[in-house]
């Protein structure tokens, strides 16, 4: 069933790790680039693919004989590490930097649905009710779509300071929910 508290925090974990507003920078660039973002796409692909991996990854996982509590551990070192670059500033994880794909390829994947994104989708379903992460995954394509169609406005309205703070806030927040996952899927 539906849980207020389980959908928030699904909601602020996905948020954090997708880092919708951390990725504003990037993707001004990429809007220059491309001349123009087709948000309506961007946002469908990403949630087709997150969707896809809430419903199927399980199965998948189950068929490479690898448990939910084992995958959500791994997942959580990769939720650390994002949470570290995130404070850092540094990049660990590379991505393919050519923007003429569209709106698919770089936004929504892997920037919006990229590995982090999914393996968090894994890890919270060793905590959290299916309908609870889909939800939270809706409220997230919501504010993806949203934040696509209001760039120029959200990058005039908080300046490049202001961004560097928000994602260094949410990168503490994500290092505390991967050391959450981690401790609460390990069997010591």
């Amino acid at each position: 069933m539906f849980s207020i508290d389980q959908i928030l925090a699904v909601t602020f974990t996905l948020f954090a790790v997708i880092d919708i507003v951390g990725s504003i920078p990037v993707l001004v660039s990429l809007k220059e680039k491309l001349g123009h973002i087709d948000a309506g796409k961007a946002t469908i692909a990403s949630g087709i693919l997150m969707i896809l991996f809430l419903v199927v990854g399980e199965p998948f996982l189950k068929l490479l004989s690898v448990d939910v509590h084992s995958f959500a551990v791994a997942g959580s070192i990769v939720i650390f590490v994002i949470g570290l670059e995130m404070i850092l500033g540094i990049e660990f994880f590379k991505g393919d930097q050519d923007a003429k794909a569209g709106s698919i390829v770089p936004i929504a994947f892997p920037l919006v649905a990229g590995s982090g994104t999914l393996t968090t989708i894994m890890s919270l379903k060793a905590n959290f009710g299916g309908y609870n992460i889909l939800a939270g995954i809706c409220f997230n394509l919501i504010i993806v779509y949203l934040v696509l169609r209001s760039l120029n406005y959200i990058e005039r309205l908080l300046g490049k300071a202001g961004l560097m703070v928000l994602r260094k806030f949410f990168g503490v927040i994500l290092l505390a929910i991967a050391v959450k996952i981690f401790k609460s899927n390990i069997n010591l």
